[in-house]
């Protein structure tokens, strides 16, 4: 357990340094992770609307963050360029995740087409029911999202980075506010960036690995 734990905080380490510099960023990963903890609460009671909560709030602040204020030039901090970092990421990098919204958006044109999706669900009726539906579908891309990524991990990395990540992922929201709450304050002062100390970028295939 020491090593998954281990390996968990080095994930969030590298994920903070490398991928949020920006005290924008981290401000909306503040309201993104607010919003998942108000989803996971939702899941005991509507699923749906958590599905809707989790993909409309906290999915569009935090990824808004990263691609529209999160600096994509040379990581002087981390002595690395961002095609480094994107080939090295261990979870979704730019070009998944543009995959996943994609699949995201295009889930409720598949259900409008086709309000029982081929056959596979009980048509609803009226917006409210194509609202519910939409919500279900974008709770089960979330999972999985994370699921299919955990799996395609243990083969790529093995088990422990898999379960780790996973691990990391789901725990993010309690994490975010732990260490971004002070974050909108900084903004406010001025600060754009987070006076990250500089740190020594490890050689591929040593023990960091950023998510």
């Amino acid at each position: 357990m020491s090593d998954f734990f281990k390996q968990v905080e080095i994930l969030r380490w590298d994920d903070h340094r490398y991928y949020h510099q920006s005290r924008i960023n981290q401000s909306l990963h503040l309201v993104s992770a607010v919003s998942f903890l108000v989803a996971y609460g939702l899941l005991f009671v509507d699923p749906a609307v958590a599905g809707l909560v989790g993909w409309l709030v906290g999915m569009v602040t935090r990824q808004s963050g990263h691609i529209f204020f999160e600096p994509r030039c040379y990581d002087h901090v981390n002595q690395a360029s961002d095609d480094y970092k994107e080939s090295i990421k261990v979870g979704y990098n730019m070009r998944r995740k543009a995959i996943l919204i994609g699949t995201w958006l295009a889930l409720p044109v598949l259900l409008f087409v086709s309000p029982g999706l081929l056959g596979l669900i009980e048509p609803s009726h009226g917006i409210s029911g194509f609202v519910h539906d939409t919500g279900l579908m974008w709770l089960a891309l979330g999972v999985g999202g994370i699921a299919l990524r955990t799996v395609h991990l243990f083969f790529l990395r093995g088990p422990l980075c898999g379960l780790a990540w996973a691990y990391k992922i789901l725990t993010d929201p309690f994490h975010n506010v732990a260490i971004y709450w002070r974050s909108p304050l900084a903004l406010l002062r001025g600060q754009k960036l987070d006076p990250m100390e500089p740190t020594a970028h490890p050689a591929k295939g040593e023990a960091h690995t950023p998510v």
